[in-house]
């Protein structure tokens, strides 16, 4: 169950203020866990096999326009 990590990150995220419009968490399964930021596929954790590092997201996000 990745909800609770899911949501620490996703407080986290909020904390950037304006750099952040919005924020959709949408369930699955299957080991799952997907960030997105305007389109652009920022980790997949179905790719990596690993949890995304949150000082690695909040870098590709600031680098997002």
């Amino acid at each position: 169950n990745y909800t609770p990590k899911a949501v620490s990150l996703a407080a986290k995220i909020l904390e950037l203020g304006e750099r952040v419009k919005s924020l959709t968490l949408i369930p699955s399964g299957g080991g799952a866990f997907e960030i997105r930021a305007n389109g652009k596929l920022l980790h997949s954790k179905l790719d990596t096999g690993d949890w995304p590092d949150f000082h690695d997201i909040v870098k590709a996000i600031k680098k997002l326009k």
